[in-house]
């Protein structure tokens, strides 16, 4: 049997991925597509071309904060960080995203 591709729901929850991986801990780009990965056992995976626009996009709109630090393999990277209006805009995505799942789920049960 063929290995089925990655979810392809990313699109319209990439935000939402960024802000709660980074509830998790402070973390650098990479870092953030990897921990996604993992989580999901390799069903997500944010393409790198879509992620760092989104962490520009994130930090400009106030909800990410970010400072160099040095990675894991000794490289400069940017670290990423929740501010306060980051966990706040979080906990509203968390609950629209609920509610969203919640209603795709009762159409797709429907038979």
């Amino acid at each position: 049997m063929p290995s089925r591709p990655p979810v392809d729901a990313l699109r319209g929850s990439l935000d939402l991925l960024v802000l709660k991986t980074l509830s998790l801990s402070p973390m650098h780009g990479w870092g953030i597509s990897q921990r996604v990965q993992q989580i999901s056992d390799g069903e997500l995976e944010m393409n790198q071309g879509s992620l760092y626009p989104a962490l520009q996009r994130l930090e400009k709109a106030g909800l990410i904060a970010s400072d160099w630090g040095v990675s894991d393999n000794n490289r400069q990277a940017r670290f990423y960080r929740l501010t306060a209006a980051g966990r706040r805009a979080l906990g509203n995505e968390l609950e629209s995203w609920k509610r969203f799942a919640a209603a795709l789920d009762a159409v797709l049960r429907t038979t």
